[in-house]
């Protein structure tokens, strides 16, 4: 084992797999040498489809990065890429990696406000973006933030005014963007940059810089950019991987977004690290991915519970009428990971959990699940810290390390932990301390043999269907409404998402506020997965003598208010 006596200090364990000092790019290059002609990405969708080999694929990301040397991507530069799953996004993020730029990645859900402070915070120099998506126009919304746009016609920004950094949009997709480079044309761009000049690029690149920047809220209500190496991203993925029992005869089919390290990671670096292949969905629809997994033979899956929960509900599986026989690996996260819907995948399709918890400032796997485990007791833990991972239960008062079984912090340390957040010294050494331990903000118990189970959270988080929403980002947007006096958002249980977005909002004085127009005005100023679920308009939020809202009580009120309704 590797704990410090009887302390929850799990001690790092090299598991037989060495860290590896390799670069993404150099990731891509050595797998494209060892299976160029087996089939490294597919999208089969409806709209488009494509299949690269490794070697197509690397050689893709090579015109792309001469195209983005070509436009003056500088190394370092950040990037930032918004649109949904698509192949322009993983070749951004192979190419940018190997020419030593820093891929930004945002939530194509975002609005103006939203992207308007990633930009700003980023310092992003280029913004891909697509045109569209789930039917709202990002063009429009571009069109509207940044007013010289349309006449650029695909060239260069001037210095000076709003988001005085980026120097140019670059279109993703079939639906233009007036004023943006087309990805095509970037492309031909790479006409002008000899390999040469890309050689000497890749060559500069190490496993230490920042590779991408993924932006994750705090309680402070303002999203910091953590920053993630190619050292810490690749080899998670490649030790993930290798505990999981990947090969290079693997098919992952999945929807999770790239724009979450779930996606760019976990799936893509994963796959190419394995030598198989990511059959990569667009967005989840849970008849479409079974179709994928019979057609492609797959035999990997990553996704949260609630996709699990709509797979099990196909009709055609119901009825016997899949062929699922392939499928060997259910791959999950988040928080709360139901132990009966884990068994009923065993026992309706025949595929073997593997079990992670992870945060996006870890690149982002902590620990998983052994393979060779007892079913009963693998689906009811995180599973054990990955190889090369330090991690420990303290009391959050004291700062000591807490017994084995006892709750407390969980803290983590090693190559896996993030350089830090962008441009923003003070928020980092508040995460990390001086001897490398990162808070995580998280309650957590952890058994005999390294267990960890995540009891609760320190930091006024929620997790929605997977996705982390941090209640002070939705409060400000809600006082944005005219209407709104005060607001307060708690996360309540439910059965489909985990956790559901339950707002309490106090009307100013004289007006009137109705909860569905309400939730109709969230719907239009932002993000699809920030929206309440419940909204409640009461007289006044609790408080303490002190002025601070008791948000205890509110949970236990909206509790209360839905199983009311329910009744």
């Amino acid at each position: 084992m590797g704990f410090a006596g009887n302390l929850s200090h799990w001690l790092p364990e090299d598991g037989g797999a060495p860290l590896r000092e390799i670069t993404l790019g150099e990731l891509l290059r050595e797998q494209a040498r060892l299976h160029r002609d087996r089939p490294a990405l597919v999208f089969d969708e409806p709209q488009k489809s494509c299949r690269y080999t490794y070697g197509e694929l690397d050689e893709a990301v090579d015109r792309l990065a001469r195209g983005l040397i070509a436009i003056g991507v500088a190394r370092q530069d950040r990037v930032a890429v918004m649109a949904a799953n698509a192949p322009e996004w993983v070749l951004l993020e192979y190419a940018l990696a190997r020419i030593g730029a820093v891929l930004v990645t945002v939530n194509p859900a975002f609005r103006q406000a939203e992207l308007a402070y990633l930009l700003n915070q980023s310092g992003a120099s280029v913004l891909c973006c697509a045109g569209t998506f789930r039917g709202f126009s990002l063009a429009g919304m571009l069109a509207e933030m940044i007013l010289d746009l349309d006449a650029l016609a695909g060239a260069e920004r001037p210095g000076g005014g709003p988001f005085s950094a980026l120097r140019r949009v670059v279109a993703i997709g079939d639906t233009p963007i007036p004023g943006a480079l087309g990805f095509d044309d970037l492309l031909r761009r790479a006409d002008d940059v000899p390999e040469a000049a890309l050689a000497a690029r890749a060559a500069g690149v190490s496993p230490a810089d920042v590779v991408q920047i993924q932006y994750t809220s705090g309680t402070t209500g303002k999203p910091k950019g953590a920053m993630l190496t190619h050292r810490g991203t690749v080899n998670n993925a490649l030790l993930a991987g290798m505990r999981a029992g990947y090969g290079d005869s693997d098919v992952m089919v999945s929807a999770m977004p790239f724009f979450h390290t779930a996606g760019c990671v976990c799936n893509v670096i994963g796959m190419a690290g394995a030598g198989g292949c990511l059959v990569a969905m667009e967005s989840f629809e849970a008849g479409r991915m079974l179709d994928l997994l019979e057609r492609h033979r797959g035999t990997i899956v990553n996704a949260v519970p609630t996709m699990y929960v709509r797979l099990l509900q196909d009709e055609r599986l119901a009825a016997g009428e899949r062929d699922l026989s392939a499928w060997r690996i259910a791959y999950v996260g988040g928080t709360s990971i139901p132990p009966s819907l884990m068994l009923e995948l065993k026992a309706t399709i025949g595929c073997d959990p593997a079990i992670i918890m992870g945060m996006t400032e870890c690149s982002p796997i902590i620990t998983q699940t052994l393979p060779d485990e007892p079913l009963e007791d693998k689906v009811r833990t995180a599973g054990v810290p990955l190889p090369h991972v330090e991690i420990r239960i303290v009391d959050p008062a004291t700062g000591a390390d807490v017994p084995i079984g006892a709750e407390g912090e969980l803290q983590v340390r090693g190559f896996l932990v993030t350089a830090g957040y962008f441009d923003m010294p003070e928020a980092s050494a508040a995460a990390i301390d001086a001897a490398g331990w990162l808070k995580s903000g998280d309650l957590a118990v952890m058994d005999a043999a390294g267990h960890l189970r995540i009891v609760g959270r320190i930091k006024d988080m929620l997790i929605r269907g997977g996705e982390n929403v941090y209640p002070v980002e939705i409060e400000d947007r809600l006082l944005d409404h005219p209407d709104v006096a005060e607001a307060q958002v708690v996360g309540v249980p439910d059965a489909e998402f985990g956790e559901e977005i339950f707002a309490f909002v106090v009307a100013r004085s004289g007006r009137a506020i109705d909860p569905e127009e309400l939730k109709a005005w969230c719907k239009a100023t932002m993000a699809r997965h920030k929206m309440p679920r419940h909204v409640a308009v009461i007289a006044a939020t609790p408080k303490t003598a002190n002025g601070k809202v008791r948000k205890v009580e509110l949970r236990d009120l909206a509790k209360t208010m839905i199983a009311e309704r329910q009744a």
